[in-house]
C-alpha cells in the first residue's frame, strides 16, 4: 500500500510490542479477560478445531487457555513482535513472526481463526479480513476482538483540549478506529457467512492519569499512527491534559475511571452446509395472525385498533 493511505506505522507498532514484552505480566489484564470471554463464546459451539491459527498470540495466552479445546491439533501462534513469539513458543506451539496486513498462510488452512486486540493497528483492515476468510476452511470460524472508536474517549478529548488550548494546534495522537456499524459491514464485505458484531465495555479505574499513560506503553497501545509527531509532548500540555482528565473522570475513591470498548467480530467460511436465508414470498405464515393483528393493505385508510401493513 503507498504510504499515503497507511495510516499506521507498522515498524513502530512491531517496536513498541517488543518494548511491551519483556514486563507484559503486569500489563496483560485487558488480555487475560478478552481471552476468558473469548474461551466462553467458544464453549458456547459444540464442535472441534482441530487446526487453529492466533493472529496476535503476545505471550502464547490464547494457546494455554484454549488447550483443551484445540487438543492434539495443529495450534499456530503468530505476532508482529518477535519478542513476544519466542515467549509464545516456549510453551511448546509453534510460533512466527507474521504481520496481519500480509498474512503468510495457504487458503484452506485453518478451521478456527483467532485474533485478540490486534487488528485495530492493521492499516487495510478490508483486506486483512478478506485474507482471513481466505485462510478458513469451509465452515471454518473467525473469532476476534478489537479495540472500537469510544475506547478511551475521555483521555483523547482531554489530550485535544489541552493541545488546543497550549499550543493553538492539534498533532495527530488520536488511532482511526471502526465502531459497530463498520464491523459488521466489513465482515460482509469480506464475504463471510453468517457474520455478526457485538461490543463490550470494560471499565476499569486507575489511581491517576500517569498510572494509565504508564499502562497503555506496558500494553504496547502509544501513538504508532505514520504522521505522528516525533518530538517530546510539551510538559504544560501534558499537565493541562492529566488535569482535565482527571476532572473529567475521577471516582468517589480518589481514582479515575478509564473504558475500553471491544468490537466481537465473528463469522464463517461459507459452505453448503449451512443455513440459507429463504427466498422471498415463500413464507408459510402470516405476521398478522401470530401477533393477533388484521393485515390491511398499503393504501387502505387508516383504522382504531392495531394493523399491520
Amino acid at each position: 500500500m503507498p504510504d499515503d493511505i497507511q495510516p499506521f506505522d507498522r515498524t513502530a507498532v512491531r517496536r513498541h510490542r517488543d518494548r511491551a514484552a519483556a514486563g507484559w505480566a503486569a500489563h496483560d489484564f485487558l488480555q487475560v479477560e478478552l481471552a476468558d470471554r473469548l474461551a466462553d463464546r467458544l464453549d458456547d459451539i459444540r464442535r472441534p478445531f482441530e487446526r487453529v491459527v492466533d493472529l496476535s498470540c503476545r505471550d502464547g495466552l490464547l494457546s494455554r487457555r484454549l488447550a483443551s479445546r484445540a487438543g492434539r491439533g495443529l495450534f499456530v501462534q503468530s505476532d508482529p513482535s518477535p519478542a513476544f513469539t519466542r515467549r509464545a513458543a516456549e510453551g511448546g506451539r509453534p510460533a512466527l513472526v507474521a504481520d496481519e496486513d500480509l498474512l503468510p498462510f495457504a487458503a484452506g488452512s485453518f478451521d478456527l481463526v483467532l485474533s485478540l486486540l490486534s487488528l485495530h493497528w492493521v492499516n487495510d483492515l478490508p483486506g486483512c479480513l478478506l485474507q482471513i476468510r481466505r485462510c478458513l476452511r469451509p465452515d471454518g470460524l473467525f473469532l476476534g476482538a478489537m479495540l472500537g472508536g469510544e475506547t478511551l474517549a475521555a483521555l483523547r478529548e482531554a489530550f485535544l483540549a489541552a493541545e488546543l488550548e497550549t499550543t493553538g494546534g492539534a498533532a495527530p495522537r488520536v488511532s482511526p478506529m471502526a465502531d459497530l456499524r463498520d464491523a459488521a459491514g466489513l465482515l460482509q464485505r469480506a464475504g463471510f457467512a453468517l457474520p455478526v458484531a457485538d461490543l463490550d465495555t470494560v471499565e476499569v479505574s486507575y489511581p491517576d492519569p500517569l498510572a494509565l499513560l504508564r499502562e497503555l506503553r506496558g500494553m504496547g497501545e502509544t501513538n504508532a499512527l505514520r504522521e505522528r509527531p516525533r518530538n517530546a509532548l510539551r510538559r504544560d500540555t501534558l499537565m493541562e491534559a492529566l488535569a482535565s482528565y482527571q476532572q473529567a473522570c475521577a471516582l468517589p475513591d480518589g481514582r479515575v475511571r478509564a473504558s475500553f470498548q471491544v468490537l466481537w467480530l465473528a463469522g464463517w467460511g461459507p459452505d453448503d452446509s449451512q443455513q440459507k436465508p429463504l427466498r422471498p414470498g415463500s413464507a408459510q405464515a402470516r405476521l398478522a395472525d401470530a401477533l393477533g393483528g388484521v393485515e390491511r393493505p398499503a393504501d387502505s385508510p387508516p383504522s382504531p385498533g392495531r394493523s399491520f401493513e
